[in-house]
């Protein structure tokens, strides 16, 4: 197979009964991948199956890995093949490949990356949370990419993805993933209305640019909060994910145009109560209710529920102490 600039491509399994496909701008593949490092090993540094999801790529919109583009484009549907690139090429991997696994389990994509593009990260933290991806990072070297195209659609065929929108499809489209979150939690389908909801809060999360004091962002920013509250005060509060219940509605609260959010109050107070911490549990029940007397019953039966409970661990604490000492 001939060589493109600083890529070297070896298939593995040929193409599809379809041959040789055009990729046009607009055209999506979806694809299985896994990153190996060029060691006597081929030690793996990321695999999209062990995630259980295949990745998306759209022709043209400028993803933040370029050589992807390139060697996507030279596949067709039903074709596996391997790729080994050139360091130029792969340069940016650890931060993409931070953003993909962020993506993996349902945080944001570009956490971490709000003040500053990945490289200023870098230097103000000196890490990107994963020891794999520092030591890629502060050693840059050529990588094999083996790709599964599992489908090629055309532009116009298929329903996009919000992080593949533009800016203005991304704000147009916030208010319909958000309805169909809801339509999906009537529905009982929690798991499904937490992606909707999740999709929703990473196209206003992008689009806010983080620019406190700018109209445009705080109205933005305003937006995010109900999107919050409905992904991780009710999806996850029902799946038993209550740090991640506590973790949201701090960051809700710590904004100040959100300080007095009662159902962030009632849910982390819940939240709190289910990990057995007492007394902030009591603390953040107490102030939803001091700021919406109307919750009063509802909060002094979660006092009640939170009470029974630290009794039930208690007396579970000293039958296990008590068997230690026998």
């Amino acid at each position: 197979m001939a060589d493109m600039d600083g890529v070297v491509k070896r298939i593995i399994h040929g193409p599809g009964p379809g041959g040789r496909q055009r990729f046009t701008p607009g055209t999506k593949a979806t694809f299985h991948y896994k990153t190996l490092r060029c060691d006597p090993e081929r030690t793996v540094i990321d695999d999209s199956r062990t995630n259980g999801k295949p990745m998306e790529l759209i022709i043209g919109k400028k993803f933040k890995l370029p050589v992807w583009e390139t060697v996507v484009s030279s596949m067709c549907e039903g074709e596996v093949a391997e790729f080994t690139c050139d360091t130029r090429h792969v340069l940016v991997y650890p931060m993409v490949s931070k953003s993909l696994r962020n993506i993996a389990v349902g945080r944001d994509p570009l956490e971490g990356q709000r003040h500053c593009c990945g490289i200023g990260q870098l230097h103000d933290h000196h890490s990107l949370g994963h020891d794999d991806l520092d030591q890629l990072h502060a050693n840059p070297q050529p990588l094999i990419f083996i790709i599964d195209m599992l489908k090629v659609e055309e532009a116009g065929t298929y329903e996009q993805d919000p992080w593949a929108m533009t800016d203005d499809e991304k704000f147009a489209a916030c208010p319909h993933i958000d309805e169909e979150g809801n339509r999906l939690f009537h529905e009982g389908r929690v798991v499904e209305a937490a992606v909707k909801y999740h999709d929703a809060i990473a196209c206003l999360k992008n689009l806010c640019r983080e620019r406190p004091g700018d109209e445009h962002w705080m109205s933005l920013d305003a937006k995010i909060t109900p999107l919050l509250l409905n992904y991780c005060c009710v999806c996850k509060m029902l799946s038993g994910e209550f740090y991640e219940v506590i973790e949201h509605c701090t960051a809700i609260l710590s904004k100040s145009l959100s300080e007095d959010n009662v159902k962030a109050y009632y849910k982390r107070g819940k939240a709190l109560g289910a990990v057995w911490n007492e007394a902030e549990a009591r603390r953040d029940l107490s102030r939803a209710a001091l700021l919406d007397p109307s919750l009063a019953p509802l909060v002094t039966r979660e006092l009640k529920v939170i009470e029974a409970r630290m009794r039930e661990k208690e007396q579970e604490e000293k039958g296990r102490y008590r068997g230690l000492f026998q």
